[in-house]
């Protein structure tokens, strides 16, 4: 069974380039616009990875990296933290909010594929 990842970006271009790289990696895809709609949607799927945009309308990645990791049900899910910020710090400060792992946009399409599964492969303490 492939796992299921949601993708929460806000930006189309962004959505469709990770869509292709992940379908052709095989993997099941599930995809929201906001924050708000994309948490609905990890407690309704339960997905194994998140990749989540920083920079979000309605309810940005942060707010929904703190409610993730506060629902005793979705706590577990691994999530990447997909963002166009790369100043120093950055990864940092992600890494600091309970992200699994953090890459910056426009992804690299080679290596995006490797991070994914070596997330997918970690054990959430």
């Amino acid at each position: 069974m492939a796992e299921k990842i949601l993708l929460i970006e806000d930006n189309e271009q962004n959505r469709i380039l990770m869509r292709k790289v992940l379908l052709r990696h095989g993997y099941e895809l599930l995809e929201a616009t906001d924050g708000l709609t994309g948490l609905a949607m990890a407690r309704a799927h339960m997905p194994d990875l998140i990749l989540l945009d920083i920079q979000m309308p309605v309810m940005n990645g942060f707010m929904v990296i703190r409610e993730l990791r506060n629902d005793p049900k979705l706590e577990k899910i691994k999530t990447i933290a997909v963002t166009s910020f790369a100043m120093k710090g950055d990864r940092e400060k992600a890494l600091q909010a309970d992200f699994d792992e953090y890459v910056t946009k426009p992804i690299d399409t080679r290596t995006f594929p490797e991070l994914v599964n070596r997330v997918l492969t970690l054990t959430r303490p």
